[in-house]
């Protein structure tokens, strides 16, 4: 049965909450003003439709917003759109204590994500609809970068070939890298092998192991050019890359020593290296040697020492720390363990790059509790429509 309800605030999955029977319920795809009619479960809402809209409603761009779970603020006008997203980093802060306010919102779209993983499923080839493990079947994702424009097509390949799957993009400088992921232990390289040259791939790999590369998938970071390893992690658009490279170049400023901790495959590391000697550390072996091996190949380099080590069980003790400045960034865990060997040093500068709010508060109450001043705070959206915003800050002891 549906009721009326009246959308009072937004939850930080961009979720609208109405107060119903003194409980909450969250309610997707509403506006904090709005009059809606739902059909309750719990805590969950289900919009049936807008009675009264709120003034910052807009049309969504995509004509599959609603229905695909990939997006969820479509329905917001950009003041509101950036209020909540500053929000999504300023309250954890002030929970943790820190009273800090962002002092540039940097919109960081490009021309869309260059990654992407779709599930190819019996349904289609897509997202998870919203709150749901179906496929919601897309025939194209206007916020991909133009080379993915046929991500859909080939995953419904893929699905196929194999059966079931998750299916993810990479546009690099040289073509399309594609990684099948499936649980189908008897799923036969032989069968997706055709693919690469139906949709002219650069690499194939399934579970981990490559099927088939006709060129090495590339992408420039600064003067180098990186090799880019079998899953591994890279920022999700290149424009979000290059600003967030500029602003640690930036606020590492003179420092003559730096250490580039969750390096990856180099992006800061790489770039850093320009200017000055860096040491380079991250868990991940091949993108260690993917790194390592741009930086012989690339002329003008500073020193590179690039070592792999996981920060989370063995962070780099004070001992180890002889930096001016230390460059963080860590996955969604955060680097709690490193940043309490780093208060213990004698490193007068952090540059951090976060992706969880809740973590980067945590780890930067750590920071401003034992002595560093939190300089500057800047929020860079690279996921754009979605609940996620990439975090860049500056302390100083």
């Amino acid at each position: 049965m549906s009721i009326t309800a009246n959308i009072t605030g937004l939850g930080h999955k961009g979720e609208g909450i109405a107060e119903i029977d003194g409980g909450k319920v969250f309610v997707p795809l509403s506006l904090p003003g709005e009059t809606v009619e739902i059909e309750r479960d719990g805590e969950r809402g289900h919009l049936i439709g807008v009675l009264e809209p709120a003034p910052n409603r807009i049309e969504p761009f995509c004509p599959h917003f609603g229905s695909c779970g990939g997006c969820q603020l479509q329905h917001m006008d950009r003041p509101s759109y950036e209020a909540f997203k500053t929000g999504l980093v300023e309250t954890p802060l002030g929970f943790a204590g820190i009273d800090a306010k962002i002092s540039r919102f940097i919109d960081a779209a490009g021309d869309g994500r260059r990654r992407a993983t779709l599930h190819a499923r019996r349904e289609g080839a897509g997202y998870m609809r919203l709150r749901s493990h179906q496929v919601h079947d897309i025939d194209a994702c206007p916020i991909l970068v133009p080379a993915l424009v046929r991500a859909p097509e080939i995953a419904r390949a893929v699905m196929d070939a194999i059966g079931e799957a998750d299916v993810s993009f990479t546009a690099s400088l040289s073509g399309l890298d594609v990684a099948i992921r499936t649980e189908k232990k008897q799923a036969r390289a032989d069968r997706v092998m055709p693919l690469v040259q139906h949709f002219k791939l650069a690499r194939l790999a399934l579970n981990g192991e490559m099927v088939l590369q006709t060129q090495a998938p590339l992408i420039q970071m600064g003067r180098a050019q990186v090799e880019l390893p079998i899953g591994s992690f890279l920022q999700a658009t290149g424009t979000a890359e290059n600003i967030l490279a500029d602003y640690v170049l930036g606020a590492v400023g003179k420092s003559k020593s730096v250490a580039d901790l969750f390096c990856g495959i180099g992006p800061f590391a790489l770039r850093l290296a320009e200017r000055r000697p860096v040491s380079a550390f991250d868990s991940d072996k091949p993108a260690i040697a993917a790194l390592d091996k741009a930086r012989r190949f690339t002329k003008g380099l500073r020193e590179v020492t690039a070592k792999t080590r996981d920060l989370f069980r063995d962070p780099l003790t004070r001992f180890e720390l002889p930096f001016e400045a230390v460059v963080l960034d860590p996955p969604r865990a955060g680097a709690e363990a490193q940043v309490r060997e780093i208060v213990k040093s004698k490193v007068e500068r952090v540059v951090m790059i976060a992706c969880d709010a809740r973590t980067f508060a945590r780890d930067a109450a750590i920071l401003v509790t034992e002595g560093f001043t939190l300089t500057d705070l800047q929020a860079v959206d690279q996921f754009t429509q979605s609940t996620h915003i990439e975090i860049a800050a500056t302390f100083r002891r």
